[in-house]
């Protein structure tokens, strides 16, 4: 007798695909964001991560990211929030109404240096600031720490470095933490223990995951981290994604595979399958190359069966 692996009833996703999956494509109109923006939200999404309020000069897909968030008060039900660098971006965004932010630490100087130049040290000392900013505005402040796993400028990332960065942010005031695997070389055991690492040391602090399927395995690392309770999870439209600032990157898990994965197991996502794959579509027309989501290629669990041939 086999025994069903323990999951969570939901997830609580995130789709980063307009930020995440957008800041290395070349720029595309804000009105073509706009329109991505409304499939997601007409999808169900509760969450989305809308912009990123950094360098316009260093992410020149992210340069409209004040008209990007004037229009977000339309879907007043969304969670919306943008990712900054640091204290500069957190003002401009919280100016902009955005109330909730994600901030970047990196846990590798050598990633932190290409992304923010900045080590490690120097940009998690920011955290307390932002945190104050943002809780003065009435948002919440997420502390995202990159290069979890493995980092392409210094190799394996020492666990001590994440659950240092970790300890501190909590210190400084986050309310939440997400484990970035940027390059995607993450694998289910390490994501298991290292997230039960950071729970330790952060008792109380919800901990979420951000997988790039850059190896191919960023839902199995989802599946592992979700049977140990993890819900709060980052995904990407059709697969978009990328670290401008981290060679070899590639896309995220695509938003709709893993929807189809914890629909298809009785998790609910509360996104609607059929409109989110509308929006893949749309995504992959907007940036002009094809995206690698499967569901996108193949679509979604046939409702019917198949007429016989003879």
């Amino acid at each position: 007798m086999t025994t069903a692996p323990s999951l969570p009833t939901a997830i609580n996703l995130r789709e980063v695909g307009p930020r995440d999956g957008l800041q290395i494509e070349r720029p595309i109109p804000t009105a073509q964001k706009l329109r991505l923006l409304e499939l997601l939200v007409r999808s169900g999404i509760k969450r989305i991560e809308a912009t990123a309020f950094v360098s316009p000069r260093a992410v020149p897909a992210m340069a409209d990211a004040r008209e990007v968030a004037a229009a977000l008060h339309q879907w007043p039900d969304v969670h919306w929030s943008a990712l900054v660098a640091n204290e500069g971006g957190a003002e401009r965004a919280l100016e902009a109404g955005v109330r909730n932010l994600e901030y970047v630490v990196s846990a590798a100087d050598g990633h932190s240096l290409a992304n923010v130049r900045r080590k490690t040290a120097e940009a998690l000392a920011g955290v307390g600031r932002i945190a104050e900013l943002v809780h003065q505005a009435g948002g919440t402040c997420e502390v995202i720490v990159a290069t979890a796993w493995d980092c392409p400028f210094d190799g394996p990332t020492p666990t001590d470095r994440v659950l240092h960065i970790a300890r501190e942010a909590v210190s400084q005031g986050t309310d939440t933490l997400c484990l970035a695997d940027t390059i995607g070389t993450a694998t289910p055991c390490r994501i298991v223990q290292l997230i039960q690492d950071a729970r330790e040391i952060a008792p109380g602090i919800p901990v979420g995951l951000h997988m790039h399927n850059t190896r191919g395995a960023g839902l199995a690392g989802i599946f592992a981290a979700m049977q140990i309770g993890v819900v709060d999870i980052d995904a990407s439209i059709g697969g978009l994604g990328g670290c401008p600032f981290a060679p070899g990157a590639s896309g995220n898990v695509a938003t709709e595979e893993l929807v189809y994965l914890c629909e298809d197991m009785g998790v609910a996502t509360g996104a609607d399958l059929d409109i989110l794959a509308e929006a893949a579509a749309f995504a992959q027309e907007a940036v002009g190359r094809a995206l690698p989501s499967g569901v996108l290629k193949a679509g979604g669990r046939p409702s019917t069966s198949p007429s016989m041939a003879h």
